[in-house]
């Protein structure tokens, strides 16, 4: 992390934990709004209006949070008008790096080596941790936000003309069931393989796996009445949501994190709902397996020897 716009090298995977072990995910620092005139949004200031060309997104493909932004950027149409830079997918003791793995590539708008040197250009003293995604102003050369729940709805709502008018991830008549099943699949799911992982007591893990595999039942029974996504014929943000989780389960989480009490394959459901998004046109691109793997086998706090599994057999075609 950085403190007072230095890099501390003493970097760690946990975030912060309670007294009982609980992983604790700290909150985003940057939450400005792009809207359509560049008045102030929910949270921050404004001055950032929605122009084509004018924002970059940074992202990391092994990252859940980051692959939302990178989906919800390819269903409104908005490739080209906001640009894309990707981390390797391993952490080093930098923090995210810049290179040449496949996949990957160089800061082609700032020519930097690490993305924390992206957040002290925004502010040369910032305190907090480093991560994606981020989505940075080439005009006013500062980051707009670093959250992907804002990002996301930017991306939906500000874009106007320039983006897909017909796509709304977020209609207005279903706001409120958004809003209920994202806060189930974001605390026991999403974040929740995150509180198994990084657990530190038995006791916290076994809790956090328990929600997990909960809202997996809940998901797979939600679906089991034949509709195509988790609130009926039309794909909302909730079902980016859980995708991006459900794509790394099998793979990432029931491994590194030892979600193991059930595979994502042994829900018929949900690996169907899986497979439906993937056939979405162009996210397949917005996944990468090698950078999945290759990034969340790299913790070291977890898989000191840095051993990537060569399994499992995936239950969808990418």
């Amino acid at each position: 992390m950085l403190v007072e716009g230095k890099w501390n090298e003493s970097w760690q995977p946990v975030q912060a934990a309670d007294a009982d072990g609980r992983f604790l995910r700290q909150a985003s620092v940057f939450r400005n709004w792009i809207t359509s005139d560049g008045a102030p949004g929910t949270t921050g200031a404004g001055g950032f209006a929605a122009v084509a060309g004018r924002y970059h997104l940074y992202v990391a493909l092994i990252c859940p949070w980051a692959s939302r932004t990178l989906m919800v950027r390819q269903f409104k149409g908005l490739t080209d008008a906001i640009s894309v830079s990707v981390v390797e997918p391993s952490l080093t003791e930098f923090g995210w790096r810049f290179g040449d793995y496949p996949g990957a590539g160089a800061d082609e708008i700032n020519g930097v080596e690490y993305l924390h040197e992206v957040y002290t250009l925004a502010d040369s003293g910032y305190t907090g941790r480093v991560t994606v995604p981020v989505l940075w102003d080439k005009q006013r050369r500062t980051v707009v936000s670093n959250e992907s729940a804002d990002i996301i709805r930017m991306f939906n709502t500000a874009f106007g003309e320039l983006a897909d008018t017909a796509v709304d991830l977020r209609p207005a008549v279903l706001e409120a069931e958004i809003d209920a099943v994202n806060e189930d699949l974001y605390g026991s799911l999403n974040n929740g393989v995150y509180r198994a992982g990084f657990a530190s007591s038995q006791m916290a893990y076994e809790e956090a796996v328990e929600a997990v595999f909960a809202v997996l039942d809940r998901m797979e029974e939600r679906l089991a009445d034949g509709r195509a996504y988790l609130l009926g014929d039309q794909l909302t943000e909730s079902d980016i949501r859980l995708f991006v989780t459900t794509v790394r389960f099998d793979a990432a989480y029931h491994g590194v994190f030892k979600c193991n009490l059930r595979k994502l394959a042994d829900y018929p459901k949900l690996s169907a709902h899986l497979q439906r998004m993937l056939d979405q046109p162009g996210i397949r691109q917005t996944v990468n397996m090698d950078h999945i793997k290759q990034g969340y086998y790299a913790i070291k706090a977890l898989n000191p020897n840095g051993i990537v599994p060569c399994g499992p057999e995936l239950p969808f075609t990418i």
